[in-house]
């Protein structure tokens, strides 16, 4: 249930847009398979606004078995083509060649960190960071720590996963706080740390 009587961020107008938002947007993601999720889904936004892709979310969910990392690895060629041919998500071939090669390199780094999510929470030291924008037009679209994410993504073999892909990331999922300070998630999800 959305709160319509409250004041909140600016970007969410649309009725999906404004159930994400207060339910979502900023909320600390600490599950692997989420994070994947809105990895993905961050990606595959470049380029495209968000209110497209959370229309097509619950498609994506589907035809990515649930963004199980394992599964989205292990996909083969017929897999590729079937998904190139759903209109349901955003066909682009490099779009979905990287969510494929991002799962297999994100399988890599659980093997060798435990999980996705404390090697990508590392990048906040753990922590989220509480911003206090009074204006939107203060909320950064990239930062050094998303620069930071996005070399060492990258480095590791990660596609779609610029500066500002990864920025927007983290405010998905909580790593970053950016909920301006009139609006009635930002005290919410404060009172969370």
């Amino acid at each position: 249930m959305s709160h319509p009587a409250r004041s909140r961020c600016l970007w969410a107008k649309a009725p999906l847009d404004i159930v994400y938002h207060d339910h979502e947007w900023g909320v600390p993601v600490h599950d692997d398979r989420t994070l994947f999720e809105f990895l993905t889904l961050e990606g595959a936004q470049a380029g495209l606004s968000w209110s497209t892709i959370l229309k097509k979310r619950a498609h994506y969910r589907q035809v990515f078995d649930d963004f199980e990392i394992a599964k989205v690895a292990a996909y083969d060629q017929a897999k590729v083509d079937s998904l190139l041919a759903d209109a349901g998500i955003v066909r682009n071939r490099l779009k979905v060649a990287s969510t494929i090669g991002n799962a297999r390199i994100a399988l890599e780094i659980q093997a060798q960190y435990g999980s996705l999510n404390q090697y990508l929470w590392e990048f906040v030291g753990g922590e989220p960071v509480h911003n206090a924008w009074s204006d939107v037009s203060q909320v950064p679209a990239k930062t050094l720590v998303s620069d930071q994410m996005s070399k060492t993504l990258i480095k590791r073999g990660f596609k779609f996963v610029g500066s500002t892909i990864c920025y927007a990331f983290m405010q998905a999922t909580g790593m970053v706080n950016d909920h301006t300070i009139d609006c009635f998630r930002h005290a919410e999800i404060s009172a969370r740390a």
